[in-house]
């Protein structure tokens, strides 16, 4: 296992969401604990707040809440927004409740084939 610097997180947590399926998603305490970093949900949000270049180099969007919700807050500048609507156009749907059925939509990685290298907030693999 990676030591945890912040860099060294950040770039786990960007391995695992970058392995999330396009129509699917996965939860930010589900994405910590494949990280190596179970108990940290929030370190997984500061780390998506904190992407930089394309927007398709993370898949940020498709990390969503533990209640199955895009998280929305003043503070995202709308992305919060943008994320239902690219999770929309993976066809992903969403109650009226503003909810998603994690069951149908949670991603399930095989735990046998689960890889995970750190990579970059730009979407380059880091290599060490």
């Amino acid at each position: 296992m990676l030591a945890k610097t912040s860099a060294t997180a950040y770039e786990t947590i960007y391995a695992v969401v970058c392995q999330i399926p396009p129509g699917h998603v996965a939860t930010y305490g589900q994405v910590a604990a494949l990280a190596g970093l179970a108990g940290k949900p929030r370190l997984v949000g500061y780390a998506l707040f904190r992407l930089a270049g394309p927007l398709e180099a993370v898949p940020w969007h498709r990390v969503v809440n533990a209640r199955g919700e895009v998280s929305y807050a003043q503070v995202r500048n709308g992305s919060d927004y943008l994320q239902r609507s690219l999770l929309e156009e993976e066809g992903i749907i969403f109650e009226p409740s503003g909810r998603l059925s994690l069951a149908q939509y949670r991603w399930q990685p095989d735990p046998e084939g689960f890889f995970c290298q750190p990579i970059a907030a730009n979407g380059e693999i880091e290599t060490r």
